[in-house]
């Protein structure tokens, strides 16, 4: 099936050309007839399968059927996403889909300065990308005019669920008119989803192309287990070896990132830190660079497991495995996208052997264990030489009990006490009382 048979415009026949793609993905061939038709949709669908495009192009293509009447344009579409990182990316479609079409998009989230957001919103748009919390911050300041929106769309709404957006989005929706049509995509479809998805929509059409929980076909998967004392070792080992000129690595915490990549830096590996302590400006620059290849490898958090588009990217690392079984579905689906091969690696201590149980249940299948012949599990601890085992010369000879042990003679009696002071002088000793002296007084006569 090519673009052409799914209805959609010349304009946008000709950027996605631009683009370079052929073929519909399975979510897109699905998604876009249902949206066209004005039917509210519920959609799963694995990370890094063309969501963006699936809504953006029937949604633009919408849009541009009706010209608005009043001179200062509000904002008609209202798209939520979980992170900064992935507002960017989806607004960023939304500006290459509408440019052809004369509509305007911007983008709403925390981090930055509101001042510029407002003047954005106030010379008039068509598209709004927000992060909940900003966008509701918006709305109760009045400066942000909801009542005109057509079409709701929650990306990733499994991962805003887990980031406790709940309240803001069921908030949010208090702003929005009743009669819009509205787009729920997850890449999971959890009980929490269920309910939103009843909160929100109204008689959905749901599409599944893949089943939930699944990580893409396209990613090669390993698990490397290992000492947790020699990942590092372990990582710029196999960056060296394999010469990988582009890696993702992903660790727990900021800590633990800022520290690796000092470590990577140590060991000559151009490398940089992206988490959600890093300012919005340098986030943008970090990942910029890294994608026109001047960083070797991008250390982040969980805050950049969804929303990263990195076209191409060959290889992610989970340098430490997530807490949330869901998370690394997540992580890994940052390769192998629309089509692509990828490889994802995992670097597991004993310690991590739970949660790879947990993350192997999801997947409901055991991911293939590989090894380094340099990194065995288990190491020798420094300065340690194994001793070889003597050959035994038969059954060994009962020991010879120990002979009792003399007793010790008996001490000495205590010699008498000094009779020296403490400051060393001899003590005084009482003289003899003299004897009665006789005599005639004292006879009686």
């Amino acid at each position: 099936m090519s673009f052409d048979s799914l209805g959609l415009c010349a304009e946008l026949l000709s950027a996605i050309a631009t683009q370079g793609y052929t073929e519909p993905t399975p979510i897109q061939t699905r998604a876009i007839p249902v949206i066209l038709e004005g039917c509210d949709l519920l959609a799963g669908a694995q990370t890094g399968t063309g969501k963006t495009a699936a809504f953006a192009l029937p949604i633009v293509q919408m849009l541009s059927a009706k010209v608005p009447t009043q001179k200062r344009r509000r904002p008609r579409v209202l798209v939520l996403v979980p992170t900064r990182e992935l507002a960017a990316q989806v607004s960023e479609q939304m500006q290459n889909y509408g440019r052809r079409l004369s509509l305007r998009s911007t983008m709403i989230y925390g981090g930055v300065n509101i001042q510029a957001q407002i003047e954005r919103l106030y010379r008039g748009v068509d598209i709004v990308v927000a992060t909940p919390g900003r966008l509701l911050d918006h709305a109760q300041r009045g400066t942000i005019d909801l009542s005109k929106i057509e079409f709701l769309v929650l990306d990733e709404a499994d991962r805003m669920l887990d980031l406790g957006f709940i309240d803001d989005i069921l908030n949010v929706s208090e702003y929005l008119p009743a009669g819009r049509q509205t787009l729920l995509f997850s890449a999971t479809y959890s009980n929490s989803i269920k309910k939103l998805a009843d909160e929100l929509l109204d008689q959905p059409r749901r599409v599944e192309v893949a089943r939930s929980n699944i990580a893409a076909d396209a990613v090669t998967q390993a698990v490397y287990p290992v000492e947790k004392s020699r990942k590092r070792d372990m990582l710029s080992h196999l960056i060296r070896k394999g010469e990988w000129n582009q890696v993702l690595v992903f660790t727990r915490t900021r800590y633990g990132a800022d520290k690796l990549t000092a470590e990577l830096l140590f060991d000559g590996i151009k490398a940089a830190p992206i988490h959600s302590n890093k300012s919005q400006s340098v986030r943008t620059r970090t990942l910029a660079e890294f994608k026109k290849g001047e960083l070797r490898v991008l250390v982040a958090t969980d805050v950049a497991a969804r929303g990263l588009d990195i076209q191409r990217l060959p290889y992610v690392v989970n340098y430490e495995l997530p807490q949330v079984p869901e998370d690394y579905v997540h992580r890994i689906g940052r390769t192998g996208r629309a089509g692509e091969d990828g490889v994802a690696l995992s670097l597991v201590c004993p310690a991590e052997q739970a949660l790879l149980a947990e993350i192997e249940k999801l997947l409901k299948y055991a991911i293939p264990r590989q090894t380094v012949a340099e990194f065995p599990q288990i190491a020798v601890k420094r300065g340690m030489i194994a001793k070889p085992k003597k050959k035994s010369n038969g059954p060994a000879k009962p020991k010879k009990a120990l002979a009792k042990p003399v007793k010790a003679a008996k001490k000495p009696a205590k010699a008498q006490k000094s009779l020296k002071t403490r400051t060393g002088r001899p003590k005084k000793t009482a003289a003899p009382r003299p004897a009665p002296k006789t005599g005639r007084r004292g006879s009686k006569s």
